[in-house]
């Protein structure tokens, strides 16, 4: 595998927490440790088998832990590592700012997404 070189810090940020799903999962194993399901009743959106991976990830880069009760019917839990809590403290001040413009936000997003517009009306190009 090759080493991989960010060239700054916010490369190797999004590195660890990237893509739609991992911010979110991290967020909410921050505020205290969290079952399978209830992660995904939490999240909403997100399928099983990608939370499942999602999960594996943040495991290997060590932003959250599972435990493994060992029971019947299994129970599992995640929580955040110490380094995991370092980089949801760091999206702190992200969440504030998401939160003080959330109306302005949805409203901009609402304004410009196209209700029944074909790929090419939106583009400009045909696919």
């Amino acid at each position: 595998m090759k080493k991989r070189q960010f060239r700054c810090g916010i490369e190797a940020s999004l590195a660890m927490i990237g893509g739609k799903w991992k911010f979110l999962i991290l967020w909410h194993v921050s505020h205290g440790p969290a079952r399978f399901g209830e992660l995904r009743r939490l999240i909403g959106d997100i399928s099983e088998k990608m939370l499942i991976q999602e999960l594996k990830e943040m495991i290997a880069d060590e932003l959250v832990s599972r435990r493994d009760f060992h029971e019947v019917p299994p129970r599992v839990e995640y929580s955040v590592t110490k380094f995991g809590q370092t980089l949801a403290d760091a999206c702190e001040p992200l969440c504030q700012w998401g939160t003080l413009y959330i109306k302005r936000i949805e409203k901009l997003h609402h304004a410009s997404a196209p209700e029944t517009a074909k790929p090419e009306q939106v583009t400009g190009v045909m696919t």
